[in-house]
């Protein structure tokens, strides 16, 4: 039989399965490792509770067993160290004590490895040239994909063939480049013609998506019927 219960100290709080079997005595050699604080500096208090600091014992007899003093689950047993000097008690957590890195401006900015210095070398942020001739818009020109026109899209999975109609071709808000945006005959595309909120062209939700145009042939693609309608009902 085991009992859970809470051991807290000036440094740590943890949950813990102690053996009510166990002497004080043994019960302050566990503590030792987890506290930080020597057996013979330990005053070990009983709680009722965390939400309840009644105190049920005092835990003052080294040859007594835990049960003696009616440990029982949930209950804290808070340690306090009658020697912080000896064992740096309070220690641990006072960070006022930690000796901090700092560097002025001038050493930081003289650093080869730091996000200052990648912005720079890549002229970002306000490191850009600002007379630098801004890239051009995606064209449409090199793409002869017509709108309307049917279409079949490489698919990565054999034997299985996408087609549709071209609904949009051009630049997007979503990312770079020219994109062909198709309705599929079949409901195997991934949204309604929108993404992110913006909208390029309408069909039913998951007959739409976007492609590269070299993904996407155009030519006398008839309307194929995979059967997904008879699939749904067989769901």
């Amino acid at each position: 039989m085991v009992v859970n219960v809470f051991v807290v100290s000036p440094d740590t709080r943890s949950e813990r399965r102690i053996d009510p079997h166990i002497t004080v005595e043994q019960l302050k050699g566990k503590l030792e490792l987890i506290t930080g604080i020597p057996a013979a500096n330990q005053v070990i208090t009983l709680l009722a509770s965390e939400t309840d600091p009644r105190v049920i014992a005092e835990l003052n007899d080294d040859s007594k067993m835990l049960g003696f003093y009616g440990l029982a689950d949930w209950q804290v047993l808070k340690v306090i160290d009658t020697n912080p000097a000896a064992s740096l008690t309070g220690q641990l957590s006072d960070v006022s004590q930690v000796e901090k890195f700092e560097l002025s401006d001038a050493e930081y900015a003289s650093r080869r490895d730091t996000v200052l210095a990648y912005k720079k070398n890549h002229k970002m942020g306000r490191f850009a040239d600002k007379n630098a001739t801004p890239e051009p818009e995606p064209s449409t020109q090199n793409v002869n994909i017509p709108v309307g026109s049917r279409c079949e899209v490489e698919s990565t999975e054999p034997g299985l063939s996408k087609r549709g109609t071209v609904r949009f071709v051009g630049p997007t808000k979503f990312s770079k480049g020219v994109w062909v945006g198709v309705e599929y005959d079949e409901p195997l595309g991934k949204n309604d013609g929108s993404v992110q909120g913006e909208r390029y062209f309408s069909c039913r939700p998951n007959y739409g998506v976007f492609v590269k145009p070299e993904k996407v042939k155009v030519g006398d693609y008839p309307v194929e019927d995979l059967g997904m309608d008879d699939l749904d009902e067989e769901i």
